[in-house]
């Protein structure tokens, strides 16, 4: 799969979706256990006996598979972000705000016109032509529904847009140590009467929160936007993300922002 967007203080751009909508990885099939290896089939690991034909006896080896694999053979196309759109509105300072996937033939003008905004170009590098904007949405929704492009409305309104994507699944997946279900978001305000006002931080956090709770496999939200997009990286940080490290992607050198389960639990028990 391949931004985020409304910092204070600025213009936000958003995080960059340029690495993350590409197609998912063959299925492994030719990496599958054999049939003779014995394991409980929901772990990430196998049972092998060798026999010793000098001794006649027997050594059980346990066999461990990486992270990505474990994700890429459990994972069936669409997955749980599959019922993204019956997630339903969740109450924010800014008021109640709903990811609503994007319908081409309803949403891609005004998609496209967000595309076009220079402050979103510099970071989404996606402007141009309507088919350039509709063949990035066709790719999501006609994909393997890793990624899932949405309207943010707020309180009735379409203000933003977003991506919701596996990235465990995702080119990101190769440059931090990755695990089954890490859930990225990909974020930009539409308008520039909507930018530099909190909305950002506050809505990148409501979605994490939306996210961690209609999610119960995902134990990280992560996030990469560009290191430049010094307001997209502050907004992360007052939603409740990490700074991880930098990476370097497709592009770019992306700042790794990660908001664990652990820190969403604590906040809603406080």
């Amino acid at each position: 799969m391949p931004h985020p967007d409304s910092r204070e203080e600025r213009t936000v751009p958003p995080t960059d979706a340029r690495t993350t909508t590409g197609p998912a990885p063959a299925h492994p099939d030719s990496l599958a256990p054999r049939a003779d290896t014995a394991g409980p089939s929901n772990l990430p690991f196998g049972r092998l006996t060798v026999e010793d034909a000098d001794q006649g006896s027997e050594d059980t080896l346990e066999l461990r598979l990486p992270a990505r694999f474990t994700a890429l053979h459990t994972w069936a196309p669409g997955g749980h972000l599959g019922r993204l759109a019956a997630w339903g509105p969740v109450t924010t300072p800014a008021g109640s705000f709903q990811l609503v996937p994007v319908r081409i033939d309803q949403d891609l003008s005004l998609v496209h016109r967000w595309m076009n905004d220079p402050a979103v170009a510099e970071f989404w590098e996606l402007c141009g032509p309507r088919n350039r904007t509709q063949a990035h949405l066709r790719a999501q929704l006609h994909g393997d529904g890793r990624s899932v492009p949405c309207l943010g409305v707020l309180d009735g309104s379409p203000m933003s847009y977003w991506e919701i994507y596996r990235a465990d699944m995702d080119p990101l997946a190769a440059c931090y140590p990755a695990r089954p279900h890490d859930t990225g978001i990909h974020l930009l305000i539409g308008d520039a009467a909507d930018r530099g006002r909190g909305l950002g931080s506050a809505l990148l956090r409501a979605v994490a929160d939306l996210i961690l709770d209609r999610y119960p496999a995902c134990a990280r939200v992560v996030s990469e936007p560009d290191v430049r997009n010094i307001p997209s990286v502050s907004a992360f940080l007052r939603a409740g993300f990490r700074h991880a490290a930098e990476v370097d992607l497709p592009g770019k050198r992306a700042a790794l922002m990660i908001r664990d389960r652990v820190q969403h639990d604590v906040c809603s028990v406080e």
